[in-house]
């Protein structure tokens, strides 16, 4: 049985299945998060790059959210219309999110399944991937896509609640886990050891983006 979590309402609603209503909860908590948070995503970029992450991804998702408030029939409208803020975001990040909420929301179903989110992921993942060419270990957004899209895949028998939780805890691990690298992608391959002991703040950012689905769900 899938859990059920709170609408805004207060109604207790199945989460067997990831719905509109469910998408632009999810969505909206996330927008919610980096723009509460973007200082700690700026500082972070600060230390190994140029420092304008944070202020790019909140004006992004600013942008995003009269989209996301409105009408839409399928999760896939809701996923279009955050792919565009991010994609006339600022940056090298901003096209990367850009193409990856794009990708990951590429669907016309209007109720996905466990398997319908790790496919999506899958097909953002390696999206991303091929275009920015950065593989696990190099110190970007990849050391997160990458375990949370398998994560997603072994647990896509489940509800997609269950699938969600399994990426964002991998992705969190993902993303801890380019504090000791020295980054050979992205800027922050241009300070070298500097760089260490730094999370990146890309796949922080993933990683951030995952848990908000959980935090939506009960």
């Amino acid at each position: 049985m899938g859990r059920a979590r709170l609408d805004r309402g207060g109604d207790l609603v199945s989460a067997a299945a990831l719905d509109v209503t469910s998408t632009r909860a999810w969505l909206l908590r996330f927008s919610e998060h980096v723009v509460a948070d973007a200082d700690e995503l700026t500082e972070l970029d600060r230390l190994v790059g140029d420092g304008d992450f944070g202020w790019n991804l909140s004006a992004a998702v600013r942008r995003a959210r009269p989209g996301l408030e409105s009408p839409a029939e399928t999760p896939g409208e809701l996923w279009s219309r955050l792919s565009d803020a991010f994609l006339a975001a600022g940056g090298t990040s901003g096209p990367l999110f850009g193409l990856w909420f794009g990708r990951l929301g590429a669907s016309e179903a209007t109720g996905w399944t466990g398997h319908d989110l790790a496919d999506g992921l899958s097909r953002a993942t390696e999206a991303v991937t091929r275009l920015g060419g950065a593989s696990v270990g190099d110190c970007t957004m990849v050391d997160a896509l990458v375990p949370a899209t398998q994560a997603a895949a072994d647990a896509a028998d489940a509800d997609w609640s269950d699938a969600v939780a399994a990426a964002a805890a991998a992705a969190r691990t993902g993303a801890e886990s380019t504090a000791p690298l020295v980054a050979s992608r992205g800027r922050a391959s241009y300070v070298g050891e500097r760089a260490r002991d730094v999370v990146d703040p890309g796949a922080l950012a993933v990683a951030w983006f995952l848990e908000a689905a959980t935090d939506t769900v009960r």
